[in-house]
């Protein structure tokens, strides 16, 4: 990888980052986490959060998006 790709990909991952804080302070993702099959106990002092759904979710969008990375650089 010359540095030109790696200073394009760096940007990129820049920017990605940028717009994942940004949907994070807008709220536009207060849905993540609590999906169908994410499992939340809250019994007495005692909390269980185990966000399996949500976790296979953004597995599959980063191997898209790494895949894409990968055939676009």
């Amino acid at each position: 990888m010359d540095a030109r790709s790696l200073g394009l990909a760096v940007f990129a991952a820049g920017i990605a980052v940028a717009l994942l804080g940004l949907l994070i302070a807008t709220g536009a993702l207060s849905w993540f986490g609590r999906l169908p099959g994410d499992i939340n106990i809250d019994r007495g002092n005692v909390r269980v959060f185990v966000p399996i759904t949500s976790m296979i979710l953004a597995s599959i969008v980063l191997s898209l998006l790494l895949l894409l990375a990968r055939r676009w650089l």
